[in-house]
């Protein structure tokens, strides 16, 4: 994206290059002011002042009253902000309504266009002491940085955001947006339990203090499943889902209602509520496709094709797999469009089409690592052990789920790591090492891996 995405984020309170305060201050904006206007002091000052008075304000050695202040705005043409803080009128709401195009096209165009504007907006905030603007901005480069699987930089942009917030006394609601989008790239690089423990914080913090705030809870609830689904913590899940649901009635923001009946799909599917878990997905695909929200609908999409593959229709999965696939690819969406991948080639596996899903996987691992989907990372090595299995390629098919299982170890990810447990000690028990079988699958056992809870593949069979 250019210089736009690829600098740093600024951390800090994000108002060092603020004008300065103080009657100097003050008094160095009435001149520039007056002088381009080309107006004397006098004109300046009549009829309620002198011209001396403007003098001595201009001089720094007075600092004016408000009505003072108010009298030369006036004069001026301008307002008594801009001569006290250097904000030029209106540039807050100039700058929200550049941070409302910044989202839009974020939404329906080229994710670089987004950053580019972010970062204009970014500047003058910062340069004006907007915080609210200045992290509004900031979330906005985090974004379009995690839809370029660039989790390191967004993270950045996310805590300056939240240190802005923090600085300039925002609420913990006000504070929600970042703290979700710093959890989100903790989830992406598989660290699932400390992208839990940020959300669990800031929802017991926030349902603790009296500052209930329905959309803020929705958007913290919504987040949470993803990371208990992967972890194992299904009811806990189950919990969050009902609890956002609960809360739908009151939140204004409809896409952030679709966002949730989005989300939710993965815990039906969990309790084998199927034909539920899509029609949630229908729901959500038509709101985003009226909001005119392409990477939301690409999500969609990608939903669907796991529902369809969780459930056996095989078929559907790798429609939606590669309609997903193609939105991702056309926005440049590097990880999402890997972690799709990865489902898509499982498909392909089931339906016997080996060699296109190897070679589908052999492209995609060079976009992992780093800590960049780890989950998604070992399921592309779970599905190469398989592949290797079925050609009996027994060493090849070991490396690969010892790999696998590594990633899910370090990641926590539970039903994946229950699943390749499984394969891991059939494979030892059909080469005759049994004692290696038993150690793994006591690894796997307590882990639950039913459908919905894994990230591929329909629900294991066997010792667990």
């Amino acid at each position: 994206m250019g210089d736009a995405r690829t600098s740093g984020p600024a951390r800090g309170k994000g108002q060092e290059d603020a004008v300065g305060e103080g009657p100097g201050a003050v008094g160095r904006r009435v001149h520039r002011l007056r002088t381009e206007r080309r107006l004397t002091q006098r004109q300046v000052a009549e009829p309620v002042y002198t011209a001396a008075y403007i003098s001595t304000v201009e001089s720094g050695k007075v600092q004016p009253s408000e009505k003072a202040l108010r009298h030369i705005a006036e004069r001026l043409g301008t307002t008594p902000e801009e001569l006290s803080s250097g904000r030029p009128a209106h540039l807050a709401t100039e700058l929200r309504l550049r941070l409302a195009e910044a989202q839009r096209a974020l939404a329906t165009a080229d994710p670089r266009e987004a950053a580019q504007r972010y970062a204009g907006v970014e500047r003058d905030a910062r340069a004006h002491g907007l915080a609210a603007e200045l992290a509004a901005a900031q979330v906005g480069r985090g974004q379009c940085a995690v839809e370029a699987g660039e989790l390191d930089l967004a993270r950045g942009f996310f805590e300056a955001a939240e240190t802005v917030l923090v600085d300039s006394g925002a609420t913990l609601p006000q504070r929600v947006p970042a703290l979700r989008g710093r959890a989100v790239t903790h989830l992406l690089a598989g660290e699932l339990r400390y992208a839990c423990y940020l959300l669990e914080t800031a929802l017991d913090e926030l349902n603790s203090s009296g500052l209930s705030d329905p959309e803020a809870l929705v958007l913290l609830y919504t987040a949470i499943i993803a990371p208990y689904m992967d972890l194992g913590a299904h009811a806990r899940a189950a919990q969050a889902a009902e609890l956002a649901l609960a809360l739908s009635s009151e939140v204004s923001d409809p896409a952030l209602v679709a966002r949730l009946h989005r989300t939710v799909a993965r815990t039906l599917l969990a309790e084998g509520r199927v034909a539920e878990a899509d029609a949630a997905l229908v729901k959500a695909a038509d709101a985003y496709r009226q909001l005119q929200i392409s990477p939301e609908l690409a999500h969609c999409h990608w939903m669907r094709g796991y529902v369809f593959a969780q459930s056996g229709d095989l078929a559907r999965a790798e429609d939606a797999y590669r309609t997903a696939r193609d939105m991702l690819a056309s926005r440049r969406a590097g990880l999402y469009t890997h972690q799709v991948g990865v489902e898509l080639a499982d498909v392909l596996h089931r339906r016997g089409k080996d060699a296109e899903a190897e070679a589908l996987l052999d492209e995609l691992l060079a976009g992992f690592g780093a800590g960049r989907g780890a989950v998604h990372e070992a399921g592309a090595h779970r599905l190469l052990g398989r592949i290797a299995e079925r050609r009996e390629d027994v060493e090849g098919a070991e490396r690969h789920y010892v790999t696998a299982l590594s990633l899910l170890e370090r990641a926590g990810a539970a039903g994946d790591l229950a699943d390749v447990c499984r394969l891991l000690g059939d494979l030892f028990r059909r080469t005759g090492r049994p004692e290696a079988a038993l150690d793994v699958y006591r690894t796997g056992l307590g882990h639950r891996a039913a459908p919905g809870t894994t990230t591929l593949g329909p629900a294991p069979v066997g010792p667990f």
